[in-house]
C-alpha cells in the first residue's frame, strides 16, 4: 500500500539543493538572473551561503579557487545567455587547471525552445570544448543521476578531473517528482573512484630508480594533498625536487631536497625525470631533449593525460598518486643501500645561498629612473612582515615573474598555465572566505587587477578579510617591454595613473596609496587590520622581470623561452635568430 509520504511531491530545485547540501557544498557562487531563481532561493533556505558577485566570470573564478584550496568540487550558479557565456574564460582557465568546478546554468523553459525565447542561445555548444561534460538536464526524473555522475566527472571520474557545466530549464526545475523515485544513491556524497599501482610497474619503476644517478622529481596539480608520502618518496629515492605553479608549498623551501634556485641546472643534468601529477607543459618545455638533454622519464599520475603528453615515460602509473610514491617507496626501503644523495646535496648547497642571496636582494632592488621603486621591495616587505601561514595568490604578466621568486608560501595561487589574468581578486575573495583565520595576500598588476576591480565591492559585502596589493607602473608591462625591445614601437600597452585605492575606499574597502618603500611595513599592517583593503604600490617600469628578460611575451616559434627556444632551434639544426632583433629592423 502506498503511504502519504512516498506520494509527497519535491520540486527539482528543491533536490538540486538537498543533494548540493548531501555534497558538502556550504557556500557558492554566483549572479542572480531569473531562470535559476528556484534554485537560488532552496539553496539559500537550507542556508547555503551565496556569495553574489559583480560578474559571472568572478563567481567560476571563485569556485576554481575553492577547489584548489579544498580539493572538493567549487559550486557556481548562473542565469541563462550572457550569464553563461560571460563565464567562458573564466571556465577555460578551470579546464587548462583541471580544478572541479561544477556551474549551474539557467535555459529557457522547454516549452519556449527554439521560439527565440529571452536570453536563449545554445549554451552547451559554446561550454563543450571547455570543460569535461556539457549537458541540458531536461527530464526530471534523471536529474539527480545526471548531477552525480556531473559532480563525479569533476573529481575525474570519466578521465581527467575538471568543470562540468550542466544547465536545467527553468520549468523542469519547478517540476515536481514523487518521494518514492528519488533514490537515496543519488543523494550520497560524491567521491573519486580511487585506483592502486600495479605490482609489476611498481617493481620497474624501482629498478629504474635503483639504476639511475641523478633524478629530479617535478611535482604539479596531481601531488597537491600528497605530502607525507611524496615526502617518503624523496627521502627513498634521494631525488632533487622542483615544484611548479600548480604545486607550490608542498615541500618546504628548507627541506634537503629543495632545489627551486638551481631550477636550469637539475633540468640540463638530471638523467631521470620523475613527474607526479604534471604535464609536460611549456613551463616544462614540452620534456624536450633540448631542454631536459640527458633525460628519460618516469611518469606517475591519477589521469591518463599526464603520463603521455610530450614524452612518454620509460615506466609509467596510472594510480592514485598518494598510493603510486607509497607503494614505489616502500620497494626501495626493502632493498639494500642508501640513495645516492651526492648530486642532490651539490644542488641543495647552491640553491640555500643563491635563494638567500636572492631574498637578501629584494629590499635592495634600485629604483627607477622614473624615481619609482622596484616592485621587489613589495616582497621585502611582505617577507619581513612575517605573517602566520598565508595564503598567497599572484596576478599578471609581469608582476607575476617577481612574485614567483620573491614569495615563499604553502599555499599559492596564481593566474595559472592558461595565463588567466584577472584571478587575482576573486582568488583572493574565495581563500578569505573558506579560511578567515590566515591572512590572505593578493599580489597583482595594475592590468590584471583592472579585470575584476569591482569585486573588491564583493569583498565588502561578504566580509572577505583579504589584502590586494596592486603594482602599479602604468603598463601592461611585460608586453610593453617586449615591444619596446623586439619592435620598436610602443603602442596600446600603456594605461592611465589610477587611483585604485581611491576606488577601494568608495567602494567601501581601506585603501592607500604608497609611493616610499619605507611606508610598505606600516601600510601593510594598516591594510591587515583593515581588510579587505588595497594597498596601491607605484613602481618603476624600468624593472624587467625574469619572464620578460627570458623572452616569454615574445611568443618564439618552439618554445616559450628565449634560452630554450634557442636550444630547439639548435636541436632541430635551424639558425639561431636573436629575439631582439626578429623584428625591430624590418618595422622601423
Amino acid at each position: 500500500m502506498t503511504t502519504t509520504a512516498e506520494n509527497e511531491l519535491r520540486s527539482i530545485a528543491a533536490l538540486v539543493a538537498d543533494f548540493l547540501v548531501a555534497n558538502g557544498v556550504e557556500r557558492v557562487f554566483g549572479l542572480q538572473g531569473g531562470h535559476i531563481q528556484p534554485v537560488w532561493d532552496q539553496l539559500a533556505r537550507r542556508g547555503v551561503a551565496i556569495v553574489d558577485v559583480r560578474h559571472e566570470a568572478a563567481a567560476v573564478h571563485m569556485a576554481h579557487a575553492q577547489a584548489e584550496l579544498t580539493g572538493r568540487p567549487g559550486v557556481a550558479l548562473v542565469t541563462a545567455g550572457p550569464g553563461v557565456t560571460n563565464t567562458v574564460t573564466s571556465m577555460s582557465n578551470a579546464f587548462v587547471s583541471r580544478a572541479p568546478v561544477l556551474l549551474l546554468g539557467g535555459c529557457a523553459p522547454m516549452a519556449q525552445s527554439n521560439m527565440g525565447a529571452l536570453q536563449d542561445i545554445d549554451h552547451v555548444g559554446i561550454m563543450k570544448p571547455v570543460t569535461r561534460r556539457a549537458r541540458t538536464l531536461r527530464e526530471p526524473g534523471q536529474v539527480l543521476r545526471e548531477m552525480s555522475e556531473a559532480l563525479g566527472c569533476t573529481l575525474g571520474d570519466a578521465g581527467d578531473p575538471g568543470p562540468v557545466y550542466i544547465e536545467i530549464p527553468t520549468d523542469v526545475l519547478r517540476a515536481t517528482i514523487p518521494d518514492a523515485l528519488v533514490l537515496d544513491e543519488h543523494l550520497r556524497s560524491v567521491t573519486r573512484h580511487h585506483t592502486t599501482p600495479a605490482e609489476h610497474l611498481v617493481a620497474a619503476a624501482a629498478d629504474l630508480l635503483l639504476s639511475t644517478g641523478r633524478i629530479a622529481v617535478i611535482t604539479g596539480r596531481g601531488a597537491r594533498r600528497t605530502q607525507g608520502a611524496l615526502a617518503r618518496f624523496l627521502d627513498a629515492t634521494g631525488a632533487a625536487y622542483l615544484d611548479t605553479q600548480e604545486s607550490r608549498g608542498l615541500v618546504p623551501s628548507d627541506h634537503p631536497a629543495y632545489v627551486g634556485a638551481m631550477r636550469s641546472r637539475v633540468m640540463e643534468e638530471a638523467e631521470l625525470v620523475v613527474t607526479v601529477g604534471r604535464r609536460l607543459d611549456y613551463q616544462l618545455g614540452y620534456g624536450s631533449p633540448a631542454v631536459f638533454p640527458n633525460a628519460q622519464f618516469l611518469r606517475i599520475s591519477d589521469t591518463a593525460a599526464e603520463l603521455t603528453d610530450n614524452r612518454r615515460g620509460q615506466v609509467e602509473i596510472l594510480s592514485d598518486v598518494e598510493a603510486g610514491l607509497d607503494e614505489i617507496a616502500n620497494a626501495l626501503t626493502k632493498r639494500d643501500g642508501e640513495p645516492d644523495t651526492h648530486w642532490r646535496d651539490s644542488l641543495a648547497a647552491t640553491h640555500r645561498d643563491r635563494a638567500q642571496r636572492y631574498r637578501d636582494s629584494l629590499s635592495e632592488a634600485p629604483d627607477g629612473s622614473d624615481g619609482l621603486m622596484h616592485p621587489n621591495r613589495i616582497f621585502a616587505a611582505v617577507q619581513e612582515a612575517q605573517l602566520d601561514d598565508p595564503v598567497v595568490v599572484a596576478d599578471g604578466g609581469d608582476l607575476l615573474g617577481f612574485a614567483r621568486l620573491g614569495m615563499n608560501a604553502r599555499t599559492y595561487l596564481d593566474s595559472g598555465a592558461f595565463g588567466c589574468l584577472g584571478v587575482g581578486v576573486p582568488f583572493a575573495i574565495a581563500a578569505a572566505l573558506e579560511d578567515s583565520e590566515r591572512p590572505v595576500i593578493s599580489f597583482n598588476g595594475d592590468g590584471a587587477f583592472g579585470l575584476n576591480a569591482m569585486e573588491i565591492d564583493t569583498a565588502v559585502r561578504h566580509g572577505a578579510r583579504a589584502v590586494f596589493i596592486v603594482a602599479n607602473n602604468r603598463a601592461w608591462n611585460i608586453e610593453r617591454y617586449d615591444q619596446e625591445s623586439n619592435y620598436g614601437l610602443v603602442v596600446g600597452t600603456e594605461l592611465g595613473d589610477s587611483d585604485y585605492a581611491a576606488m577601494a575606499t568608495a567602494l567601501g574597502a581601506h585603501g592607500q596609496r604608497v609611493t616610499d618603500s619605507a611606508q610598505l611595513p606600516e601600510a601593510l599592517q594598516k591594510a591587515l587590520a583593515n581588510a579587505p583593503a588595497v594597498i596601491q604600490v607605484d613602481v618603476s617600469r624600468d624593472a624587467v622581470s625574469p619572464d620578460a628578460d627570458k623572452g616569454l611575451g615574445f611568443v618564439a616559434e618552439y618554445q616559450a623561452l628565449t634560452p630554450w627556444n634557442d636550444r630547439e632551434l639548435e636541436r632541430r639544426a635551424l639558425p639561431v635568430t636573436p629575439a631582439t632583433t626578429n623584428q625591430k629592423d624590418e618595422n622601423r
